[in-house]
């Protein structure tokens, strides 16, 4: 295990800023080289420092503009088609890059890293997804997929 310092937040990982133990081939094949993490060694503690009170201030720039969106998030309900199959099981799922460019075509630029699919959706109906647009700002946008 070897100790690397996140840049960005990781899901099921840690936040920006945060000194976490992680096999050697995951910081090798993943983190460092995504940029999502540096090596633990005393000069990156400073600069991830720095990196960290920089992003504190953004992010409290940004939360107002979250807020915002999120508000206008509320009301918007899109509707999937999807080619079905037996059982109302689609052939295929609705992901969150299908979810990102229907937001797209409604005018909400959304990066698919933010809406928060614990699995894709394979069913037809109504579901609810969630979109992380600030790390204190959720928002919950209803999705329904019905028949091609």
């Amino acid at each position: 295990m070897i100790e690397v310092i996140l840049r960005e937040d990781v899901k099921s990982l840690g936040r920006a800023g945060d000194m976490v133990r992680v096999k050697p081939g995951y910081a090798r094949n993943y983190l460092l080289p995504h940029g999502l993490a540096y090596p633990a060694t005393e000069g990156n503690k400073k600069r991830i420092a720095a990196e960290t009170r920089a992003l504190g201030i953004r992010l409290a720039a940004q939360k107002g503009d979250a807020e915002r969106l999120a508000e206008a998030l509320k009301d918007i309900a899109l509707t999937l088609p999807g080619k079905v199959g037996e059982g109302e099981r689609l052939f295929g799922s609705v992901t969150a890059q299908d979810l990102a460019d229907a937001l797209a075509s409604r005018g909400f630029e959304i990066d698919k890293r933010k809406i928060e699919l614990d699995h894709p959706i394979k069913t037809l109906g109504d579901h609810t997804v969630v979109i992380k647009l600030h790390p204190d700002v959720p928002a919950d946008i209803r999705v329904t997929v019905v028949p091609e």
